[in-house]
């Protein structure tokens, strides 16, 4: 536990490091005496900049990383699966579809805030079909068959929509929007997303204990008081409202919730509870820093930052794997 508590604050360092560059670097760049008066007010373009442009899109970063590598690792250790994802559930898959049809009937022009509602209410939406699916006595493997089932539904609309959509604008509005960025995000995007995503996230850590217990079984946590049960719709309805929130101003960035609790898991020993703090500062950090790398890139329009994240995971998707591959045929042989 004594490696977990260094790791903490060593996570919150970086981060306030990287916090600061991300407000001081992009298409324009401010040099320390500009970034300052950007802060005091005492330069209005560069205050522009920082307050209106770069802070947003900061916050909602670091939020939005925090929440995916939060439910990746929350998954993970409810499954009991390494490769467990917060798409396990169609959440992502489900606001995805809810944003897209915002964007396809044009409500968006009208309603500005249209977008983030229709999201998170596809978010929930799925949570309440699997459970109705699944039903509340369900054990972990008919939960993981309803939201793939639901998933599978949403993304099939989703690709629908697309085929249908007669504005070539709108189509490309939709698919560039679907690969996830913080592009013209504002502080108006902040404050919507931000309770949902803290309910999400206050769910989520409160299952520290129920994930630790699991580790012994399903039976020994059962006998220890826990009504698993609930911790389950708990943990679900927690992921819904985190990637709701999350999908909703950032659009679809995958795998950081299946990459962050790996980076750190063997730092703090495998504990399920003592993974959670760190999974979600380095997802924090993994979705900045592709925002950075998405700004600094030169050219003819922004790199989307879901795109990065999958280059990024695609590759350890892959390694783990064959490494869990390797693992069972050694054990066979």
């Amino acid at each position: 536990m004594k490696r977990a508590d260094k790791l903490v604050p060593a996570l919150f360092a970086l981060l306030t490091i990287m916090s600061l560059l991300s407000l001081g670097i992009g298409s324009v760049s401010l040099s320390p005496s500009q970034f300052w008066h950007g802060l005091t007010g005492q330069d209005r373009v560069a205050q522009l900049i920082l307050i209106d442009i770069r802070l947003p899109r900061t916050v909602l970063a670091l939020s939005v990383g925090f929440v995916l590598g939060l439910s990746g690792a929350t998954l993970q250790g409810l499954l009991r699966n390494p490769l467990a994802d917060p798409a396990l559930f169609g959440a992502p898959q489900a606001a995805a579809l809810g944003a897209v049809l915002v964007l396809y009937t044009g409500l968006v022009e009208a309603l500005s805030f249209a977008l983030p509602f229709a999201a998170m209410g596809g978010a929930l939406l799925s949570v309440f079909l699997v459970l109705a699916v699944a039903g509340r006595v369900a054990g972990v493997t008919t939960f993981i068959l309803a939201g793939l089932a639901i998933a599978s539904l949403a993304a099939a609309l989703t690709s629908i929509v697309i085929n249908l959509s007669a504005n070539p604008f709108a189509v490309t509005e939709i698919v560039f929007w679907l690969l996830g960025s913080f592009e013209d995000r504002s502080l108006r995007h902040v404050a919507m997303a931000a309770p949902f995503m803290l309910i999400g996230s206050y769910l989520l850590l409160r299952s520290g204990e129920t994930l630790r217990a699991l580790t012994l079984g399903e039976e020994t946590a059962q006998s220890l008081g826990l009504s698993l049960q609930r911790e389950r719709i708990l943990i679900v309805l927690g992921v819904a409202c985190a990637i709701g929130g999350a999908v909703s101003v950032s659009g679809a960035i995958g795998f950081v919730g299946l990459v962050a609790p790996h980076l750190v898991r063997d730092r703090v020993k495998g504990d399920p509870k003592s993974v959670l703090w760190p999974a979600a500062l380095t997802g924090a950090a993994l979705t900045l820093g592709a925002d950075m790398v998405a700004r600094l890139v030169p050219a003819p329009t922004e790199l989307k930052v879901g795109a990065l994240t999958a280059l990024m995971g695609v590759p350890f998707f892959l390694a783990m794997i064959a490494r869990r591959r390797g693992a069972v045929a050694a054990e066979a042989a």
